[in-house]
């Protein structure tokens, strides 16, 4: 049972600062901007500098035009160059950068190694620095592939099972963060961690910057190349409101130890999403192909209950993320 707590988040944010990992990635833009409109001093990562101006434009395209609270840093995770100095003075951590492959890597250790030893680089550097809380990004990965029962409820008490075959990137995410959990338990100090557990990203682009799953179940579709819908089904999430429940599992105080799963209401299957093109943008919706539907049993269940009672969070609807892709990528 999860308690609600009434929480007044109308603070004082100009002398807060927080570091964002992955500044070009999909939510780290989408987090820089928040944060920015919302009074917070910002610090990102990013691999190289010169990728400092991708982040530049697409602030600008989202109306950002004051970069005073904006600092940059070079740091990577798979190495501890960098990440003292970027954590240094920040009140808290949103830790977003992880790899995404497109296809999963021959050796399945060239995704979870990076994305283990990356949490624990950010998760000691920001303990040293005596930040006060960190937000991981982690993945409805870490959730909801192990557990095979009809009909059940996926919530943030169920982990993925990483001892078993599983796809790379699953295994990736549920491994970094068991191990990001562990180094709290045994090493954090008075640190705090929250993690947060999306399931598929969508929603506009900023500058360009896009999510893999835009590039699958939006363009994929949308174009033609996406010929039938797999016996799977997705949860559907709107950027904007993972960037929200980040800043929300931030502050509030009763977020500090919890996981969240970040999804708006119902499942998808790619032919569900088919429809939606089809109905909802016709014009643009010419080259998708008929599809036949996926069956039910492959439809899994999740609640963001716990999101919702916790922290208030309202996302958008999942029609609403997955429309706001296509417009997006038009524009």
């Amino acid at each position: 049972m999860w308690t609600f707590a009434l929480f007044n988040q109308k603070k004082n944010t100009m002398s807060k600062t927080v570091l964002v990992t992955g500044g070009t990635g999909f939510v780290g833009i989408h987090a820089i901007v928040q944060l920015l409109k919302n009074g917070y001093h910002v610090h990102t990562t990013l691999r190289s500098l010169t990728k400092a101006d991708i982040v530049r434009n697409a602030l600008k395209e989202a109306e950002i035009t004051n970069f005073s609270g904006l600092s940059f840093f070079e740091a990577d995770l798979t190495s501890d160059a960098g990440w003292n100095e970027a954590v240094s003075g920040c009140d808290y951590v949103l830790h977003i950068a992880s790899p995404f492959p497109a296809h999963d890597p021959k050796d399945e250790n060239d995704l979870i190694i990076p994305a283990r030893d990356g949490a624990l680089r950010v998760l000691r550097a920001a303990q040293k620095a005596g930040v006060k809380r960190t937000v991981l990004t982690s993945s409805f990965a870490a959730v909801g592939y192990s557990i095979t029962t009809k009909d059940h409820l996926f919530t943030e008490a169920d982990w993925t099972d990483h001892h078993v075959p599983l796809p790379a990137y699953i295994k990736s995410k549920t491994v970094a963060e068991k191990a990001a959990w562990d180094f709290i338990k045994n090493e954090g100090g008075t640190m705090e961690l929250t993690v947060i557990n999306p399931v598929g990203i969508f929603g506009p682009s900023i500058g360009g910057i896009c999510s893999a799953s835009l590039d699958i179940a939006v363009s994929g579709i949308l174009n033609g190349a996406v010929k039938e819908s797999p016996d799977f089904t997705m949860g559907v999430v709107d950027v904007r409101d993972v960037v929200d429940i980040h800043i929300k599992a931030m502050e509030h105080p009763n977020a500090a130890g919890q996981r969240f799963i970040a999804t708006a209401d119902g499942v998808m299957s790619f032919y569900d999403v088919a429809e939606l093109f089809k109905k909802e943008r016709p014009l643009l919706a010419k080259n998708v192909v008929q599809m036949k539907p996926t069956p039910v049993e492959f439809y899994k269940e999740m609640s963001n209950e716990k999101a919702k009672t916790i922290l208030g969070w309202n996302p958008r609807s999942r029609e609403k993320a997955l429309l706001a892709s296509v417009d997006s990528l038009v524009n």
